[in-house]
């Protein structure tokens, strides 16, 4: 008697457990089919460039851990040009909800191929191309250029300062022609000499390169630099700190992320977009069934741009010029000064 009520309680627990399994494995792959997969494609400068694309991975990786999205949500680095549609292709065919892709040839080969998936989502980050599935965020980087070509020229000791951009291309030209502006607004006879990394898509990873540039110019006399050149960028940081052990009073200014701690004192400060922000923003509209399309810009009113003033370089600012720093920008914001803009400019 014992016997049987033992194996008939041990009959109904196992029923009860491989029920109980069945559930949860039911659960299981309802969540995995119903939560979206999302996909980041990365420029050449990779996830650790201490700029652009590490702000796109670090809101892409937030929202991994806040939103409801797949986790097989993955990101990608684009090695050479033939990856990058290689990738967006693969992606396109029905293996991810939304691609998010980084930088400026990501961008052009998402127009081409989103002509093809009418259905496919895209988020482009640092582009506008209008198409009815894509959201291309675009940030008003002359506007925050302005600004630090005005601090550049408020700290210039020489009258002399400088620009390196990564790769001759509009996007980065339209940074030189804000930051060129900001200078000459303080200092009319400043003046500033603009340089680029190179013309093909290796000049955002050629941090050497950077650092010849930036020593070339410094041993010329300019006291100030702004770098735009994504992980290029890196080798401009080590010329502001080679430079300062032979001369003096020699400063740089970041850009994209606060950089402002990559060489404490010697950084004015950084020309920040916020990237990881605007990237969360739109996979979090995604999971809503609010995304979106069309061309958004982000300027200093939308939040989408802003300079860097903290600890790290908070001693290099008198009262004064802090008031003047944020007078300039309450000015921008308010239309009563008027940023020229490389796109406009050029048509």
């Amino acid at each position: 008697m014992i016997k049987r009520n033992i194996k008939s309680i041990f009959s109904i627990f196992s029923k009860s457990l491989f029920l109980f399994s069945c559930i949860n494995l039911n659960i299981f792959a309802l969540e995995s089919k119903e939560l979206p997969k999302i996909c980041l494609i990365l420029d050449k400068g990779g996830k650790d460039d201490k700029s652009f694309n590490q702000l796109a991975y670090e809101g892409f990786s937030r929202a991994q851990k806040e939103l409801n999205v797949s986790k097989e949500s993955k990101y990608v680095t684009v090695r050479d040009d033939a990856n990058s549609i290689n990738f967006i292709r693969s992606f396109s065919s029905g293996e991810c909800g939304l691609i998010i892709a980084v930088g400026f040839n990501n961008a052009e080969n998402v127009g081409k191929i989103a002509k093809k998936y009418p259905k496919q989502k895209y988020v482009l980050v640092d582009s506008s191309i209008d198409e009815p599935n894509i959201r291309s965020i675009s940030f008003q980087e002359h506007e925050g250029s302005f600004l630090v070509g005005a601090i550049a020229a408020m700290k210039s000791k020489t009258n002399q300062i400088g620009f390196i951009g990564g790769m001759e291309i509009p996007l980065i030209k339209r940074f030189y022609y804000g930051f060129e502006a900001g200078a000459k607004f303080i200092n009319p006879k400043i003046k500033v000499t603009e340089t680029f990394v190179g013309i093909t898509s290796s000049a955002w990873n050629n941090p050497t390169k950077a650092k010849e540039i930036a020593l070339a110019m410094y041993n010329k006399g300019a006291d100030v630099i702004f770098v735009a050149a994504g992980a290029s960028s890196l080798g401009a940081f080590d010329a502001v700190e080679e430079a300062n052990k032979k001369l003096s009073n020699k400063f740089i200014i970041g850009v994209d992320s606060n950089q402002n701690h990559l060489a404490p004192g010697l950084v004015l400060t950084s020309m920040e977009k916020k990237v990881d922000s605007k990237v969360f923003e739109s996979i979090k509209d995604y999971t809503e069934n609010k995304l979106s399309t069309g061309v958004i810009r982000y300027g200093f009113s939308e939040g989408g741009v802003d300079w860097s003033f903290d600890n790290n370089n908070r001693k290099l600012f008198k009262d004064n010029e802090i008031k003047e720093i944020n007078k300039i920008k309450k000015e921008i914001i308010e239309k009563k000064i008027i940023v020229p803009d490389y796109y406009k400019i050029n048509k």
